[in-house]
């Protein structure tokens, strides 16, 4: 049972109804996450910025998609599961590797470092190792893309939280993070 409801756009306050009309126009649908998200235009508008922000930056949108799949499987948000595992289908991601990158693994090394860093970092809530941060460097991320790293990570944790606490209804194909089977 939702424990935070998700707005009709029309009930939602004046600011985010015309955020979630152009959602609505960018998307053609508006997502239960920004409907439980309208409650306060403020965050709404934090939440559509920042993931601006990321978009714009060095990450290719597969990779940020594999960053999205490892935090919701860390934090097992089953929403942010179901809904990243449709996006990074658009972002060319073969199903089998989404399902290996939801409990951690991917099928390249450098991939892998990524999700080996976001996931110390989300289990570790920040407090990484030497070794750690040099294991992601090595594999050849710049000190810029170790804070987009950061950034994607953090902004995932944000969606799994909310989701996790509003009890926020899936309204994408459902991808359960308990019942994920690592392919080979």
């Amino acid at each position: 049972m939702q424990r935070i409801k998700a707005l009709e756009v029309s009930a939602a306050p004046a600011a985010s109804k015309a955020m979630l009309d152009a959602v609505q126009k960018k998307l053609g649908m508006v997502p239960n996450l920004f409907k439980t998200l309208a409650h306060s235009p403020a965050v709404l508008q934090f939440y559509l910025q920042q993931g601006e922000a990321l978009a714009g930056g060095t990450l290719s949108p597969a990779l940020r998609e594999q960053i999205a799949l490892v935090t919701a499987g860390a934090n097992g948000c089953d929403y942010c599961a179901s809904a990243h595992t449709l996006i990074g289908k658009g972002a060319g991601l073969a199903p089998a590797e989404m399902a290996n990158n939801l409990r951690g693994s991917a099928a390249d090394a450098k991939t892998q470092a990524v999700l080996d860093f976001a996931k110390a970092v989300v289990q570790d809530r920040g407090h990484l190792s030497d070794a750690q941060l040099q294991a992601v460097r090595a594999a050849g991320f710049s000190d810029a893309e170790v804070l987009e790293l950061i950034a994607s990570v953090v902004a995932n944790i944000f969606t799994n939280y909310v989701n996790n606490i509003a009890a926020t209804v899936v309204d994408f194909p459902l991808v359960r993070t308990t019942e994920v089977k690592v392919a080979a």
